[in-house]
Order: structure tokens, then sequence, then C-alpha cells
């Protein structure tokens, strides 16, 4: 278990089974070597799969899942450097921003 992967169960932990599956498959799938990055990587993943399947039962636990991972992405990013967590956020809804238009 590589430290990420363990950072990423001590923070689930004790969350619902199913979301917290969800979420670890997304975040397993995001290959970036930084840790905000790759939860935001894996949020917005969920994010278009809940968009894609939007008619779907399954969308809105992709759509929790998404909103579980940009949560840590923030959550890593105060914990690295909290000064730099208004930068984080601003920084992860521009690339939101620019990824959806």
């Amino acid at each position: 278990m590589t430290a990420a992967e363990a950072w990423f169960g001590a923070r689930t932990d004790g969350a619902p089974e199913a979301l917290r599956v969800r979420a670890e498959r997304y975040f397993l799938e995001s290959e970036s070597p930084d840790l905000p990055a790759r939860l935001a990587d894996a949020g917005r993943a969920a994010l278009t799969a809940a968009i894609r399947d939007g008619g779907e039962r399954a969308a809105a636990l992709d759509l929790l899942a998404a909103d579980a991972l940009i949560t840590l992405a923030l959550l890593a990013s105060a914990e690295h450097d909290a000064a730099s967590l208004g930068r984080a956020a601003l920084a992860l809804r521009t690339r939101a921003a620019r990824s959806s238009s």
C-alpha cells in the first residue's frame, strides 16, 4: 500500500461502504503523483460519470463520490499547507470551469 492509499484509507474509514468503494475506485484509477491533484482528478472522473449516467441510479453514487473526492482534495491541500487552501480551491474551480466549457 502506498502512502497516498494509506492516507485515503485513513480519511475514508467509517464512510458508508458503497460510497467508500466507489470513491476508492476512482482514486485508484487516477495516476497523478501529487495527492491533492490525484484526488481532484478522481473527483472529476466521478463527476463525468455522474453526468454521463444522469438518469441511472448509479449516477447518484458517482455524484456523491465526486463530492467526497473534491472535499478530500481540499483536505489534502490544507494538511500540506493550510495557507494555500484558498489558492488550491480556486485552482480546482478554475480547472473545472475550463473542462466544462
